[in-house]
This record gives structure tokens, sequence and C-alpha cells, in this order.
């Protein structure tokens, strides 16, 4: 089981299942909506993942015409990412994950938009776009 929340706390959740798939995306997108250089996420079952509050605080924002993102509209923590044309699969952010066992990232993804002033794990596969 996997128990996470958002930063200020009045979002929770719950997903019950294991997280196996781990992937660091550098692109120009999640930079931005992680103010970071890149983001750290898994997919998920939707079905699985359950708020056990503050389910009226999300909010989405579509950053492109069939890509959501789903954050928390007091203290914008960014929780998860769904594409409309696989909407049975989120992008858990790992970031907002409290509780529970995340493994080493499988691999990294948009590199070709990676910060040219951020080097880590050199030995991860790596993809030029998205794997999917």
């Amino acid at each position: 089981m996997i128990i996470g929340s958002c930063l200020c706390g009045r979002i929770q959740y719950q997903y019950d299942g294991s997280i196996d798939e781990v992937a660091v995306c550098h692109c120009n997108k999640c930079k931005k909506a992680q103010g970071g250089p890149f983001a750290t996420n898994a997919p998920i079952k939707f079905k699985q993942l359950t708020f056990i509050s503050g389910c009226h605080l999300l909010k989405t924002f579509f950053s492109s015409e069939n890509k959501k993102r789903v954050f928390c509209s007091n203290c914008g923590s960014l929780l998860y990412s769904q594409r409309t044309d696989i909407p049975e699969t989120i992008r858990l952010r790992l970031g907002t994950v409290t509780e529970g066992y995340i493994p080493e990232p499988n691999y990294e993804i948009f590199c070709e938009s990676k910060s040219g002033w951020f080097s880590a794990y050199p030995e991860r596969v790596r993809y030029k776009k998205n794997k999917i």
C-alpha cells in the first residue's frame, strides 16, 4: 500500500497496489509543473487510488489537448497526470508519497529536454521521447 498527500496535507490518498515502474521525465512541461529539473512518476491503475480526504480541493489543468494535471487548489502540489486516451492509468507524482515502497527509477524520458546543468545517474536507460 502507498499513502501520500499534498504539501498542505489537506488532500490525502491511498493506493492499493504496488509501484513497479518509475520514470524520470525531463520534458519541459513536467519541469515547469514541478518547478525542478524533472518529474519522478509512476504509472498506476486509477481505480486502485482512493482519496481519503480533500477530494473537493482537486483542481485540473489541461497542459495539452489530451493530458490533464491534477493538483491541490490550496497548496498547488501536483498529485498526478492523466491522458484522456488511457484514462485507466495515471502517473502518480512520487514526491507526494509519504509511506510505502518506491523502487529506483527504471528509465528517463524526454532526455533531449534535460536541463544542461543537471547530471545524475548516467547508467540509467534513457529515451529521447516518451517510452510509451
